[in-house]
């Protein structure tokens, strides 16, 4: 988040009224005396700037606790900062974040929705909201968001891999190739948007651009998973068996077993023709013990780096 949270807890003290009472005198109350008064007390309304500043510094503890990994905890203080500042979209914005990783996705949603209806010219709440909607398999409206989104911050990569994704969800190879296109142009080491570039390619039967593609990610991420076993897939495709491509998917397997899985490559993204090269590589004989461990370590999260 751009804003930084500035102002520190700002306690509303409770304050009491005094007690007038009369003079006494050797145990009684003398006839002079004014009457005796109710105690009444009375709270001091925090200012408009004491609110912001309580909630400002309860938003800089939630900030906190989300780079420490506690979702659950942020989430709380959040919801507290909205109460005190409900018409800062920052707030929301923060709320909608703790919620999303905490896994209370409709949650988030809802406090997205706030913070651009107090904020509708801001292109990341448009770009979270579309990241939201691809995520709720709802590419349509995710393309819509991103495209409002990058309309007011045309120099987001991330945006532009969001929108290749759902652009791959609808079927649009070509828009999608673009989008992909033009994440890696604005960060040149934007490696997952380059390996979707591949898939696509692959898709579209451009072997060797693919291919070419898969290299290139592998020499900033030589770890990757994914691209080495899509690699070592469309090396064996042409070469069945090749060393190259046994090794590649040996580490690849070793790395993310999850790949092993038909499901998990569709969660992926890879389509049809690569899943198909990659069930006959995995069928060589020489890959048996990896495939067998790969399915029995399968199912756990993934390891390979996000974008």
């Amino acid at each position: 988040m751009a804003a930084r949270w500035l102002r520190s807890l700002a306690a509303a003290p409770l304050m009491f009224g005094g007690l007038l009472a009369g003079a006494a005198a050797s145990g009684f109350i003398l006839s002079s005396a004014a009457p005796a008064r109710a105690l009444v007390p009375y709270v001091l309304v925090p200012s408009p700037a004491n609110l912001e500043g309580a909630g400002l510094g309860i938003a800089q503890a939630a900030a906190r606790l989300l780079r420490l990994g506690q979702a659950d905890d942020a989430a709380r203080l959040a919801a507290l900062v909205v109460q005190l500042i409900p018409d800062d979209p920052r707030g929301w914005v923060l709320l909608a974040e703790a919620d999303l990783r905490s896994g209370q996705e409709k949650a988030a949603a809802v406090a997205l929705e706030k913070a651009r209806s107090l904020d509708p010219r801001n292109p990341g709440i448009l770009f979270a909201q579309g990241s939201l909607a691809l995520k709720a398999n709802n590419p349509t409206q995710a393309v819509e968001l991103i495209q409002q989104g990058l309309k007011l911050d045309g120099r987001n990569a991330g945006a532009y891999f969001d929108l290749g994704n759902a652009h791959i969800l609808m079927g649009r190879n070509g828009e999608a190739l673009a989008a992909f296109e033009k994440a890696a142009g604005l960060r040149k080491d934007f490696w997952e948007a380059i390996n979707n570039q591949a898939l696509v390619l692959f898709e579209q039967r451009k072997d060797d651009a693919a291919i070419q593609r898969w290299r290139r990610v592998l020499k900033i991420s030589p770890t990757a998973s994914e691209p080495m076993l899509a690699l070592a897939s469309a090396l064996n495709s042409r070469q069945p068996g090749s060393s190259e491509s046994l090794e590649l998917a040996h580490k690849a397997l070793a790395g993310e077993p999850n790949y092993v899985l038909d499901s998990y490559q569709k969660e992926q993204l890879w389509g049809s023709r690569l899943r198909a090269a990659t069930a006959i590589l995995l069928s060589q004989p020489a890959l048996k013990g990896d495939v067998e461990r790969a399915q029995a370590n399968a199912g756990g999260g993934s390891s390979d780096d996000e974008p």
